[in-house]
């Protein structure tokens, strides 16, 4: 069930589209040139081919599961079917592993622009969005083959079990908009965001699909896109405060706003909601500034919603929560109830009489006699260890007090044992331009020497400037450690690799690296590098930073040129 989730289609609900500003045939950007070729993810196998015009409806192709598509993709089961598109979970065979495909025919009225939203999709390379895999027309048919998330949530399930925690909701909106931030600077619009179209991993991590495909399906475009796309990111906020859709209409498993009072603000709808997230919500919710804060004005961009929260107080997760220690119950061996249940409360327990005291003549000389034995008991045994002792003055070997006092200072000075510290999980950080390689990080931590992550070729260096400020991988130790050494293990030798380690909040992390706190870097020459933390930092999650790479030669992958790949890391902490 958790692999249907991830690739559940959305087609059949469009309760949730109406309030937003997105409309059918129309322009796709601001100003920018549509089908941009670039590359970016997509997973969702949301999208229908829509509403199709009257005497233009087409019968979708005669599929079945165990159908295979250019010798590789089997299609396993469908998710979706309605005119003229069917949407599938189906198995990579080639690569063994599971993957989402959207089929239309080859003559459908929207084949050609769903073609060119997957290609221009699929050149982004952000990992915050499902990957594009494929995208291609073959037999009459035309489809697009995408990432698969076994291990993911739609948002929509989530709110199904009532709203998110403060500091969940500050994820879901800070990630979301810088990732659509992104997309929108090289020219690509999603306008289909909905609680069907994010998921958020088993890490933590927010990822959204669709992107620009899901419009492309249903033949959706926009006047204001950015605007489009800023409004959704305020309405999954909203609901993700409230657990109800901003609008009157109930839409995505949530219901609408009462009728007939507008959109009022979230903690007008629930008590305790965070009060700057609130506002956050009204101000992307804005329509014409008119439902926009009081204090500030509306965001009607992505990257004006990044800056905004940006200005507000970082919200810290909750502390968690430990169970209280049983009562410690102590014994009364003495008394005799050793080992005897605890008495219930209000019952009063009986109180042992103690033996009577010796208080008769014969009583007090025994005490005096016995008193006596053992007062010459104890002066015969002093003056008998007095004697052992002066025997044995004179033959006290020095060498072995030495040995001791020795041993003890050696064991005294024993440095504390370093234990490795196991990575979870990791992803590639990319904080300008495109991704380097970011479906193989985690052969960084396979335990394969002969795997590696590798960045791309630069004609210049050492200094990955001012191509890009750096590359590298953020990653998951699972829980707060403190990392006192890394062992980097790379592909290349040469003049020279320069790797710093940050501490992060986040496998996405929400500020760049001058908001970062720097735990130490190194460099190296050869092919391996040890990294000892400057600053004693506790963090679950940390950055490797490559500024420097050297000259290297052609591979498989590249021509010669500045470039690096990391085939092992290792933390100690």
């Amino acid at each position: 069930m958790a692999e249907r989730s991830t690739a559940a289609v959305d087609v059949a609900d469009n309760s949730g589209d109406e309030p937003l500003t997105a409309e059918a045939d129309q322009s796709t950007a601001d100003g920018v040139a549509q089908n941009r070729e670039r590359d970016t993810d997509n997973h969702q196998g949301q999208g229908s081919s829509g509403t199709e015009r009257p005497g233009q409806k087409v019968s979708p192709p005669e599929l079945h599961s165990g159908h295979k598509l250019a010798d590789r993709y089997r299609l396993e089961e469908c998710v979706t079917r309605l005119d003229g598109f069917s949407s599938w979970r189906a198995v990579d065979e080639k690569l063994r592993r599971a993957v989402g495909v959207h089929i239309l025919p080859a003559h459908h009225t929207r084949a050609r622009s769903v073609l060119a939203a997957a290609r221009s999709s699929a050149l982004l390379g952000d990992p915050r969005f499902v990957q594009v895999l494929d995208a291609v027309e073959e037999n009459d048919l035309v489809y697009v083959v995408h990432e698969w998330l076994p291990d993911a949530t739609e948002l929509t399930t989530l709110l199904s079990a009532g709203p998110l925690e403060p500091h969940d909701a500050y994820q879901l909106v800070s990630q979301v908009a810088s990732a659509m931030a992104a997309a929108h600077r090289e020219g690509l619009a999603h306008l289909r965001l909905n609680p069907n179209a994010v998921l958020r991993t088993s890490t933590g991590q927010w990822r959204v699909r669709g992107l620009a495909v899901n419009a492309a399906l249903r033949g959706i475009s926009s006047n204001t896109p950015q605007r489009t796309d800023t409004e959704a990111i305020g309405a999954l906020l909203y609901a993700a405060l409230t657990q109800r859709w901003p609008y009157e209409n109930d839409a995505y498993g949530l219901s609408g706003l009462p009728k007939d009072i507008g959109l009022i603000a979230p903690d007008q709808v629930r008590a305790g909601i965070h009060r700057g997230l609130s506002e956050l919500a009204m101000r992307a919710l804005a329509n014409d500034g008119a439902t926009a804060s009081r204090h500030e004005s509306p965001c009607t961009t992505p990257e004006e919603l990044v800056k905004a929260i940006g200005e507000m107080p970082r919200i810290r997760p909750p502390e968690p929560a430990f169970a209280a220690p049983p009562e410690y119950q102590g014994t009364s061996y003495q008394q005799g109830t050793y080992g005897r249940p605890a008495p219930r409360p209000g019952v009063v327990q009986p109180v042992a009489a103690p033996p009577p005291p010796l208080q008769s003549r014969t009583g007090k000389a025994l005490k005096w006699a016995v008193s006596a034995l053992l007062i010459a008991a104890l002066g015969l045994g002093s003056w008998q260890l007095a004697d052992a002792l002066m025997d044995r003055g004179g033959k006290s070997d020095k060498g072995t007090q030495t040995q001791t006092q020795d041993g003890n200072d050696k064991k005294g000075k024993q440095p504390k044992p370093v234990l490795p510290i196991r990575i979870q999980g990791a992803q590639e950080y990319v904080a300008s331009g495109e991704a380097q390689a970011p479906g193989d990080v985690g052969k960084t931590y396979d335990g394969d020497t002969s795997t590696y992550w590798r960045t791309k070729r630069y004609n210049a260096g050492p200094p990955l400037a001012p191509y890009k400020p750096g590359v590298g991988i953020v990653y998951d130790l699972g829980s707060a450690q403190t990392v006192s050494t890394a062992s980097i293990g790379l592909r290349y030798p040469g003049d020279h690799t320069t790797v710093h380690l940050y501490a992060t909040d986040s496998l996405s992390p929400s500020t760049g690296i001058e908001g970062m706190k720097e735990i130490g870097s190194a460099t190296t020459t050869g092919t391996s590098l040890t990294l000892k933390a400057a600053k004693t930092s506790k963090t679950q999650y940390v950055l490797l930073w490559i500024t420097d790479v050297p000259m290297a030669p052609s591979d498989g992958y590249s021509d010669a040129g500045y470039k690096q790949a990391v085939t092992d890391v290792k933390f100690t902490g």
